[in-house]
């Protein structure tokens, strides 16, 4: 027990550093000097005399001036269009009226200008001047806004996030045009100094929980965060949980949607999807195709995705405990026809359920990591060849191979990618207990579920709201999707500021309510 508590907390104890090899003293900054090439000196050191640091001295107004700028991050026509050009045509002495560029800082501190250097500014020393200019010239690499391959779109926007925060911020933006909307800015990581947003918006995000999540972040002191997927282990309640408690979208209509309820984003840079903060078991099971379909068939997919759940975890364990202790509950001509083929199989039907879950999961990776070509012919080879194979051979039974097929195919319905990855975890315990006790050992597992789900908080809120705690009012748009002028109130396990939000829109004479 003491090996598994020591490898699964954090050694906080003094690192010993290997002899010869001295730590670096946290760096307190330095102001810049009048003489050029002490600055530039300083800087080289800083950065290790790495070999894309890049100087180009110049006269301004008959003075000597000096650039420096990293030529792997920067643009090298901006800082020809936008910073030499205009410095060696003309005689005016201020920078600030000479350069046309869309962020400039003057800054005395060195080490501010160093972190800049990294993100792709340029820093403008002078001769004699106890400051300098910081001159954002990054190079702009980033692909297309596209549809996003993991969240297609039905219907509405076949807009995606894509790995540039500028980007994504833009979009969300556009989605939403309140003054209210905030972006608070991080850098995240000590050494990938990764820009980190938190939006929300300020007139319905509860303040406690924008609190937490801002003191969340800046309490993480790790040197490796160079995406979303790396925070949100070091943010969310419940890591060991086999349930998300944070929601990853790459639709910015989804984004928009859960800000609009009182939820907060985090977008990162370097990441093509953002974290919705705090989400419950339902979100999880909605999308927005939803609400871009009439009510009914909104709902009745809802509800089949939810049902997809219980089928995906309980549907193997069913057809075990049923074959191994409860055949009186099938009727008698199905019985036999199930027993002829079970009869074949030399082994229990854990094991023949446990190798066939494994082959599915065998195929779904290999497909995912093949070329698109390939991992087609991989599912055919897979679905047809094997499965037929096996069947012939008399390792598994027909019945076996119908009941993971329908297995795979409710798993695959669930909307989100780390909710779909919890059912396919959880159904393994369900089996094994299925095994051993029957019915008795699925009910233990469902109630051991539904009691975690009860008990798990995503940053203070209920998890499995409105179930648990019950509000029957929450459950016209988390169960099913009622008409958007029945949505007066929004759900409230955000703990939203504002929980109206339709106004009793649909009135008149010629408008039928009921």
């Amino acid at each position: 027990m003491g090996f598994i508590k020591r490898m699964l907390t954090n050694n906080r104890k003094e690192s010993k550093t290997p002899s010869g090899i001295t730590r670096r003293a946290p760096s307190h900054g330095r102001r810049v000097m009048g003489d050029i090439a002490a600055n530039v000196e300083y800087v080289r050191n800083a950065l290790f005399h790495t070999d894309d640091l890049q100087e180009r001295s110049f006269e301004q107004a008959a003075r000597p001036a000096l650039l420096v700028y990293l030529s792997s991050v920067c643009d090298l026509a901006k800082i020809h269009e936008a910073i030499l050009k205009p410095m060696l045509s003309s005689e005016d002495k201020d920078p600030e009226r000479i350069i046309p560029a869309a962020d400039m800082r003057r800054l005395t501190d060195l080490e501010s200008g160093i972190e800049l250097l990294l993100r792709g500014y340029s820093l403008l020393f002078r001769h004699e001047r106890e400051e300098y200019y910081a001159i954002e010239t990054a190079a702009i690499v980033q692909r297309s806004v596209d549809e996003p391959t993991n969240e297609k779109a039905v219907q509405g926007a076949h807009n995606g996030f894509i790995e540039s925060l500028h980007v994504n911020l833009q979009l969300v933006r556009r989605q939403i045009g309140s003054r209210n909307l905030v972006v608070r800015r991080y850098s995240l990581g000590n050494m990938t100094k990764t820009e980190a947003s938190l939006v929300y918006l300020n007139d319905l995000a509860d303040p406690e929980i924008v609190e937490d999540i801002d003191q969340r972040l800046r309490a993480i002191d790790a040197d490796n965060l160079m995406n979303g997927y790396l925070v949100l282990e070091y943010i969310e309640d419940r890591s060991f949980s086999p349930f998300p408690q944070i929601l990853q979208t790459e639709r910015p209509d989804r984004v928009a949607a859960n800000l609009l309820e009182g939820r907060i984003a985090l977008l990162m840079e370097g990441t093509s999807a953002a974290l919705l903060m705090p989400s419950s078991f339902f979100v999880f099971y909605q999308s927005p195709d939803d609400y871009n379909s009439r009510s009914l068939a909104g709902s009745f997919i809802r509800l089949l995705r939810i049902f997809s759940f219980l089928i995906a975890i309980t549907l193997p364990a069913y057809y075990i405990a049923v074959v191994s202790f409860h055949y009186e509950v099938i009727p008698m001509d199905l019985f036999y026809q199930i027993k002829g083929s079970v009869e074949k199989i030399p082994y229990p039907p854990i094991l023949e359920a446990l190798f066939m879950e494994l082959t599915i999961e065998l195929l779904r990776e290999a497909s995912i990591r093949l070329p698109n070509p390939v991992s087609q012919s991989i599912g055919i080879v897979g679905g047809l060849v094997i499965g037929d194979a096996v069947v012939r051979v008399g390792l598994v039974s027909y019945p076996m191979i119908i009941v993971v097929a329908l297995t795979a195919i409710a798993s695959f319905v669930v909307p989100s990618h780390e909710m779909s990855y919890s059912v396919r975890l959880l159904r393994f315990p369900v089996m094994i207990a299925a095994s051993m006790f029957g019915f008795i050992g699925i009910a233990l597992c469902l109630t051991a579920i539904f009691v975690h789900l009860c008990k798990l908080k995503s940053f203070g809120t209920p998890y499995f709201a409105p179930v648990a705690p019950f509000r029957i009012l929450d459950w016209k748009d988390a169960l099913v999707r009622l008409p958007f002028w029945k949505l007066n109130e929004r759900p409230n396990d955000p703990r939203p500021q504002k929980l109206v939000q339709e106004r009793e829109s649909k009135e008149g004479k010629g408008h039928d309510r009921e």
